[in-house]
């Protein structure tokens, strides 16, 4: 037994014709299935309807006194990798069809077996298989035959989408995009420019197959109204795009204050240091400290250092504390000056010169102290004029 594949009803109505096709006897008529010459290929508008013609003839009739025929039709789809699926037939007197929309173009039993398609979709496209089998009507075989047709159903355009990629701004490039979502066979896209500028555009600025416009350089006047049309064999359809090319800086400006904030910043930081590094610069010889240098020492002065002379007429008063041992011996009749002690001298009334004896430098030494142990303590010496018993100035 031979398998078949498919629904059991269509395997049983083709095993039938295969039988009949075995088992039928040569007769003195030959049936044979025609379709129009030239005509093995149809081409249909989805959406649209179609028939697929078809007329069976028998050969070696005698007489026209032949007895009634009985023919037995059915239409078959054959697709690339499917089984194969009853469409329409006509068996025993009844007409069954597998969808709405099919149906016989004359009515049966009729040596016509044309078949209509209405309503076509993509899906119909395939190989239709038209097989009659013809008995008469005491149930012999007078022949079966079969034949082809193929059926290819095109799809328009569905509308397509328009978009703009880039920013439209002058010096600037933009691509104008196209794109439909269903085309068979596929869409060839075609851009132009709507009135007062109309303009059609060309390879290579235009992609006919991916539906793309490329505009380089832009300008102000390169503004308008730009349509996509997208066709093919069967049909066409069309969407459009504003392009409005700005001179307005827009993005570019806040890219250049960000940049130019930016830089000021940078600037200012710099400054900063700069000051920062000058002003430091300044400061260290002032703060510099000589590790070599040595602090003053404090001599040891006895309490009650300070010296008033006897008679009050003239007073030194010195702070033992910030006195600084002599570098070396004073000199005689010199004096030297101490810048870390603090004095307080009275002044002198200045006397007329005469031809005395020039006042003697004198030494005070309160409490017994002598002059060299003054001297070497820091004191110095101080010049007072000679008074006589009376008090006057000599």
């Amino acid at each position: 037994m031979v398998s078949l594949p498919g629904p059991p009803a269509t395997n049983l109505l083709r095993f039938l014709f295969l039988g009949l096709s075995a088992f039928a006897t040569p007769s003195r008529a030959q049936l044979e299935v025609h379709v129009p010459a030239g005509l093995h290929r149809l081409q249909a508008v989805e959406g649209a309807e179609v028939m697929l013609p078809a007329w069976y003839t028998l050969r070696g009739e005698v007489s026209s006194a032949q007895p009634r025929e009985v023919p037995t039709v059915m239409w078959f789809l054959e697709q690339k990798g499917k089984d194969l699926n009853q469409v329409l037939a006509y068996i025993g007197g009844v007409t069954t069809s597998s969808k709405p929309g099919v149906s016989f173009v004359h009515s049966m039993p009729s040596r016509n077996v044309s078949m209509r398609l209405q309503g076509l979709q993509e899906k119909d496209s395939g190989s239709y298989v038209c097989s009659v089998n013809v008995q008469d009507s005491q149930g012999i075989s007078r022949g079966h035959s079969s034949k082809t047709l193929e059926l290819n159903v095109q799809v328009p355009p569905a509308p397509p989408s328009c978009r703009l990629l880039g920013v439209p701004r002058v010096g600037t490039n933009v691509t104008l995009s196209c794109h439909t979502p269903r085309s068979k066979p596929a869409a060839q896209y075609q851009w132009e420019r709507l009135p007062p500028s109309s303009q059609v555009f060309f390879a290579p600025v235009l992609d006919a197959l991916r539906g793309s416009l490329r505009l380089t350089n832009l300008s102000t006047s390169m503004s308008g109204v730009y349509v996509c049309n997208a066709r093919n064999e069967v049909g066409s359809a069309h969407c459009n795009v504003t392009l409005e090319v700005s001179t307005g800086s827009g993005a570019s400006v806040v890219a250049g204050a960000v940049v130019g904030t930016l830089v000021g910043l940078g600037l200012l930081a710099g400054l900063v240091l700069l000051y920062h590094h000058r002003g430091k610069a300044l400061e260290e010889p002032a703060n510099d400290i000589k590790e070599d240098a040595m602090a003053p020492r404090t001599l040891p002065w006895p309490k009650g250092s300070d010296t008033i002379s006897k008679n009050g007429t003239l007073s030194s008063v010195t702070s033992a504390r910030a006195l600084r041992p002599p570098r070396g011996p004073p000199r005689p009749g010199a004096l030297t000056p101490t810048p870390s002690l603090s004095s307080q001298v009275l002044p002198s009334p200045r006397l007329p010169r005469t031809d005395a004896a020039h006042p003697q430098p004198m030494s005070l030494s309160p409490g017994g102290v002598s002059s060299s142990a003054l001297s070497r303590m820091g004191a110095v010496p101080v010049m007072v004029p000679a008074q006589s018993q009376a008090g006057s100035l000599v």
